[in-house]
């Protein structure tokens, strides 16, 4: 299994979120893959020291970061013009979302149901 982590699931690991933590070492023990999507790193990265643990992660070996290419940018817009929206992040989580036959970790679930109502999501 998969699992793509939104900007939700990364700033809540950052802060210390205890489930957040134990979901993703949880993860990783059972070989599970994390994927992050690009756009997203860019909604939550600032620099500094102040963002260790998001740094740690993305360094992870069970982590990766999808690219936000052509195709998947194209995706993304298509869907938001399909679904009435405008976030193109949330609409690339989506699109990897179905990409990887994965389950989002996300404290969005309302703007991802709105852009795939049949998406399957774990709250942060």
């Amino acid at each position: 299994m998969t699992l793509i982590l939104d900007a939700g699931a990364l700033i809540a690991l950052e802060r210390g979120d205890r489930r957040m933590a134990v979901l993703i070492a949880e993860a990783t023990a059972q070989g599970q893959r994390l994927v992050v999507p690009a756009g997203v790193v860019g909604q939550v990265w600032r620099g500094g020291a102040a963002q260790a643990v998001i740094a740690r992660a993305l360094r992870s070996p069970s982590l990766s970061v999808d690219v936000l290419s052509e195709p998947v940018a194209r995706a993304a817009g298509t869907l938001c013009g399909v679904a009435g929206t405008n976030d193109v992040i949330d609409a690339s989580v989506v699109v990897a979302a179905r990409q990887h036959k994965a389950i989002v970790v996300s404290s969005d679930r309302g703007a991802l149901l709105q852009l795939d109502p049949a998406l399957s999501i774990n709250d942060c």
